[in-house]
């Protein structure tokens, strides 16, 4: 995967916004105010996702291209290489898996108004 099919990706999800709040580098995916993924313009093989404290310790494991999150919290954080042995699917997944954590994380309010689903 490449930085325009991430960015692609990221775009497609419902109230999905970009931005650059740390500089010109360092491109930032957020829904609801809340960041989802942060990636690096001159490091574009790699990105920063929000992950299960538990599936985060997992991956880690099982992936060398998956490290504790670089800059971030590192128990809740982890940074995806999208060279090597990860496929597409992992990596979308890894994605959609942060995507979904911000978006629970956000009063119920606000994930209706982004989803079009009240409860």
């Amino acid at each position: 995967m490449n930085i325009e099919e991430l960015r692609d990706h990221c775009l497609a999800k419902p109230g999905a916004t970009e931005g650059f709040p740390f500089g010109e580098d360092t491109l930032v995916f957020k829904v609801g105010c809340k960041i989802f993924l942060i990636t690096s313009l001159d490091q574009a093989d790699r990105f920063n996702v929000k992950c299960d404290p538990e599936l985060a310790v997992e991956l880690r494991e099982r992936y060398a291209e998956v490290q504790p999150g670089y800059h971030m919290n590192k128990k809740m954080w982890n940074t995806v290489f999208m060279t090597g042995s990860l496929t597409r699917k992992q990596l979308l997944d890894m994605i959609d898996h942060s995507y979904d954590l911000i978006l629970k994380s956000l009063p119920k309010k606000i994930q209706a108004e982004i989803t079009g689903v009240s409860e």
